[in-house]
């Protein structure tokens, strides 16, 4: 099963209790600025090659946690196109 198609399971049920009011939340959702300052950081080490074994480590869970709420942005968006006036 691929990874998409999974999420698109797994986050389901969270779609099904969207209203428009929670699935704008969910749009709006973005890394305060300190978390993005160390997303930032994390990546330009990660691009120079410096980056330690704990650090990648964090760094990809980091990129997961962010893929995860892209996914559900998504499914938010549509929603709001199918319900908004």
């Amino acid at each position: 099963m691929s990874t998409a198609n999974f999420l698109d399971r797994f986050l389901a049920p969270v779609v099904d209790a969207f209203t428009p009011e929670f699935a704008r939340v969910v749009v709006n959702i973005k890394a305060d600025p300190e978390l993005q300052s160390y997303v930032d950081l994390l990546a330009a080490k990660a691009n120079d090659g410096c980056i330690t074994a704990a650090e990648n480590a964090e760094y990809k869970a980091l990129i997961d946690a962010a893929d995860l709420i892209a996914v559900l942005q998504s499914k938010a968006r549509r929603f709001l196109a199918k319900h908004s006036a």
